[in-house]
């Protein structure tokens, strides 16, 4: 049923229309929801592939590293290569793959992309808030029919047309439970996925600190070794 417009400045007509608008309005952001979420995957996936790609750089020249294969979780290999280097600092005995590490995180360290995270988690905060707003949505709406209902009600009574009333009434509540309807309807599904995802985007936040925390654990600890050794040499 298309929507009209009203063309006139008749209170109940306006709240009609805005309560008919509630239903579709509410549906179409889902979606665009949905295909947020679809972005925000994709941006996940990039980034633990740069995360993995920057640990496999680091690993690349040392004589012992675990050997995955490309079919492994990239976060279990981003775990893998951590514990590489952490292999590294903690064996004092590998002198060349200490040397080895430092030289690389030196040199491939200068941009330090595993720490862009604010965008993302911004990102992520504002999808997960949103969905809160659908069942709002929904009352609003709800609260819109309701208006125009007793708008109609009003406007009938005066006319003294009681048989009306009662099908304008009921006709606006059933926009009403629609647009309830679709505001749970929306929240739900979109909560559903987000929990599906939230576990996913926290591991990534978690791997972020790991990197983190390794590498500057790598390049104090190993800073440190290579400066004692060349004073006592």
């Amino acid at each position: 049923m298309p929507l009209k417009i009203p063309q006139t400045n008749d209170v109940g007509e306006w709240l009609q229309f805005l309560s008919s608008l509630s239903t579709p309005v509410i549906a179409g952001c889902a979606v665009l929801h949905l295909l947020y979420f679809a972005i925000l995957r994709q941006w996940y996936q990039r980034d633990l592939r740069m995360i993995a790609g920057t640990l496999d750089d680091y690993t690349r020249g040392l004589k012992y590293r675990s050997i995955l294969g490309h079919s492994a979780p990239l976060t279990t290999q981003i775990d893998a290569f951590v514990q590489d280097v952490n292999d590294v600092i903690t064996d004092t005995s590998r002198h060349d793959d200490r040397a080895e590490c430092l030289r690389r995180m030196h040199i491939l360290d200068e941009k330090r992309r595993y720490l862009e995270s604010v965008s993302f988690e911004t990102s992520t905060n504002m999808a997960k808030t949103m969905i809160e707003a659908y069942p709002l949505g929904g009352v609003l709406g709800t609260v819109l029919a309701i208006g125009s209902a007793l708008q109609a009600d009003s406007a009938a009574q005066t006319a003294a047309t009681a048989s009306s009333t009662v099908n304008v009434v009921m006709e606006r509540f059933g926009d009403s439970i629609w647009s309830t309807f679709t505001g749970l309807f929306a929240a739900i599904l979109l909560m559903f996925i987000n929990s599906f995802l939230e576990v996913r985007f926290n591991r990534l936040a978690e791997s972020r600190t790991h990197v983190r925390d390794m590498v500057g654990r790598a390049k104090r600890e190993l800073g440190l070794a290579a400066v004692m050794a060349r004073e006592t040499a």
